[in-house]
């Protein structure tokens, strides 16, 4: 299978414009822009992606309005708006 090339990919993060690529994780892109944390928890505590494959549901947010989809699992593509939120509700 021939390998993928990564481009560009123009996401929307809280609001924000932020330029990521296609090779990263949602949870990758999060922490290269944040820095501290992934998402906010309901009670309002920063949390962070902890295992990166989707066990521990630490990095759940919101995708094109879709709630607690894990970050660390899908992939970035231009125009992906993404909530991090009280769990991306």
């Amino acid at each position: 299978m021939p390998e993928q090339t990564a481009v560009q990919a123009h996401i929307w993060i809280n609001g924000q414009p932020v330029e990521s690529r296609s090779d990263m994780t949602v949870a990758a892109a999060l922490i290269q822009y944040q820095h501290q944390q992934t998402h906010v928890s309901v009670s309002g505590q920063p949390r962070f992606a902890v295992c990166g494959m989707g066990v521990c549901q630490e990095c759940r947010v919101s995708i094109n309005g879709q709630p607690h989809r894990l970050a660390c699992q899908e992939y970035c593509c231009s125009g992906m708006v993404i909530n991090t939120e009280y769990g991306g509700q």
